[in-house]
């Protein structure tokens, strides 16, 4: 964002407004805490009227979060939420950069005459927003919501719920801490975080320590049906239907799973194909390492895109059929995938 464009949602947010907050389809961590965050800044800073409006459900290790119980899902409260999309002054989009990914919210949001304000770090953003804060190079989406408010001039109002919705989103989206785009901006806002009442152990535990059972069989499911093409350093894992339903799948349970394929000694590139009957589709996950672009990848066969290191996709080929697709364009990346 310009200066000029700081100043001028400073002054549109200078005086109670009515603000509807979405992130995407499926919202992760990042998403999750990034609205939540902005939610609670929002109502501290001029007691506007927010709602949060996610497209569908989310995980239920993200429903501890501050403010999670204020939360709307456009799936199953519909018209209440479009009457708030189309009653809004001001619509701000997180965590992505083009409608169609909110899925069956996409059309109201397009029609809506409200100010658009994008906040995102995904590559390549559509030209919707009236304003926008774009930058690829942060770590999430939590982070870009910190500088938001520093630019405002008021990282003063930051509590501890705001800043622990911000800590989850950081933590989640750098792989607590490991990846890349972590750097020692990243860090020192952590550190700021923290000293507003962000606590580090609780929160890490809230996410990443309270399996079930059935997840954690899940996940050695996957382990048992991962393979590596060595040729191309690639490890891929699959995860049908049945298999889902076989081990009590509960939406969040496949977070996270693709990186052990990732993990393994010589893998560049890791993917996991995951079997969705209800949306007659395989969603696909990437990751990778070094200067090999997944998200080039995913816009080129699978109909995603994100981040260089991390992108998503989907077919609408059977499992088996998606899998060969995939075996069958690795040696097109062999040299790039060999050189990392």
């Amino acid at each position: 964002m310009t200066k000029q464009d700081i100043k001028a949602v400073k002054h549109i947010l200078s005086t109670k407004k009515k603000i509807v907050i979405v992130p995407h389809k499926n919202p992760d961590g990042d998403a999750i805490g990034s609205t939540l965050g902005l939610f609670h800044y929002l109502l501290k800073s001029n007691n506007h009227k927010v709602h949060v409006i996610v497209p569908n459900d989310y995980p239920f290790f993200l429903k501890w979060i501050p403010g999670n119980d204020t939360i709307l899902k456009h799936d199953s409260q519909t018209k209440a939420c479009d009457d708030l999309i189309n009653d809004a002054d001001i619509i701000f989009t997180l965590d992505f950069n083009a409608f169609h990914r909110t899925g069956n919210m996409e059309s109201v949001l397009a029609k809506s005459n409200a100010i658009k304000i994008m906040i995102d770090h995904h590559q390549a953003p559509d030209d919707y927003a009236q304003y926008m804060f774009s930058d690829v190079s942060m770590s999430s989406t939590c982070q870009m919501i910190y500088h938001f408010i520093d630019m405002l001039g008021d990282t003063n109002l930051i509590d501890s719920d705001i800043a622990t919705c911000l800590y989850v989103g950081i933590m989640t989206d750098t792989g607590s801490f490991r990846f890349s785009s972590t750097t020692s901006t990243t860090h020192t806002i952590i550190a700021k975080l923290i000293e507003k009442g962000a606590n580090n152990t609780a929160i890490h535990n809230n996410i990443y320590d309270t399996n079930s059972y059935a997840r954690l069989q899940l996940l050695g499911c996957a382990l048992t049906n991962l393979r590596v093409v060595p040729e191309s350093r690639t490890a891929y894992i699959t995860l049908s239907q049945d298999e889902l339903q076989k081990y009590d799948y509960k939406k969040g349970d496949t977070e996270g799973i693709v990186n052990y394929g990732l993990s393994l000694d010589g893998v560049v590139l890791a993917a996991i194909f995951i079997e969705d009957r209800n949306e007659g589709i395989i969603k696909i996950s990437l990751r990778s390492k070094g200067n090999f672009s997944v998200n080039e990848m995913s816009r080129a066969h699978f109909e995603g895109g994100g981040h260089t290191n991390a992108a998503g996709g989907k077919s609408y080929l059977s499992l088996e059929k998606t899998v060969e697709k995939f075996i069958s364009i690795l040696p097109s990346y062999n040299k790039a995938l060999n050189d990392e």
